[in-house]
C-alpha cells in the first residue's frame, strides 16, 4: 500500500469516527407527548435522566368516608435510582417521598398533578420539589417528573375487613427526570 492510500484510509476512518460521535449521544428528554397536567412549565431544562426501579408497598385500609369498605392504600416505594448506563445514581423512598443522589444530597417534594397510564401503570407525575439538603446532584432541582411508568399499580388481590392491615410489595419502574431552572 502506498503512504498516499494510507493517508486516505486514515482520513476516511477519522471521518467515519467522528460521524459516530453524536449516535452515541442520548437523545435531550421531550415533553411533547405526556399530557399536559405533568408538564413541567417553561424556563426549565432537564438536569438529569434516572431509571427508578423497586417496590411499592400497599396496606389494605378502611376506605375513607366509606364505611364497611376497604381498598389498597399506597405506604411509600423503595426503588434504586439508575441513569441511561444502568450504574446506580441513587435512591427513591418514602414517606416522605425522597430522591437521594450516591453524593449525599436528596430531596423531598410536592405533588402538582398526576395523569393516567394505562391501568397496568401508576400513573404519570409532576412534583414541586423542596429546596434539596446537602449539596450534589440534588442542589437546584426544580421539579420531577415521572414518566415511562410499568407497574406498579394495587394488589389485584381483594382487601377486605379479613385483611385489614396486611402489605403487599409490587413491583415497577419508571423514568424519573429532574428538572432546573434556567
Amino acid at each position: 500500500m502506498t503512504l498516499r492510500n494510507l493517508g486516505l484510509l486514515a482520513a476516511a476512518a477519522s471521518l467515519a469516527a467522528c460521524s459516530g460521535m453524536g449516535m452515541n449521544k442520548p437523545m435531550a428528554y421531550s415533553q411533547a407527548s405526556l399530557p399536559d397536567a405533568v408538564k413541567v412549565p417553561a424556563g426549565h431544562q432537564v438536569a438529569m435522566e434516572t431509571v427508578g426501579a423497586g417496590d411499592i408497598t400497599y396496606e389494605c385500609r378502611a376506605k375513607a368516608n366509606a364505611p364497611g369498605q376497604h381498598e389498597w392504600v399506597f405506604v411509600g416505594p423503595d426503588a434504586r435510582l439508575m441513569d441511561r448506563g444502568g450504574k446506580q445514581v441513587g435512591k427513591y423512598y418514602g414517606p416522605p417521598a425522597t430522591w437521594e443522589s450516591m453524593d449525599g444530597s436528596k430531596l423531598t417534594g410536592t405533588q402538582v398533578a398526576v395523569a393516567p397510564n394505562g391501568n397496568a401503570n401508576i400513573p404519570y407525575q409532576l412534583v414541586k420539589a423542596n429546596p434539596a439538603l446537602g449539596s450534589g446532584a440534588m442542589q437546584g432541582v426544580s421539579y420531577i417528573q415521572r414518566v415511562a411508568t410499568q407497574g406498579g399499580t394495587a394488589p389485584a388481590m381483594a382487601c377486605s375487613a379479613d385483611s385489614m392491615g396486611r402489605k403487599q410489595v409490587v413491583k415497577y419502574q419508571a423514568d424519573y427526570i429532574f428538572y432546573r431552572a434556567m
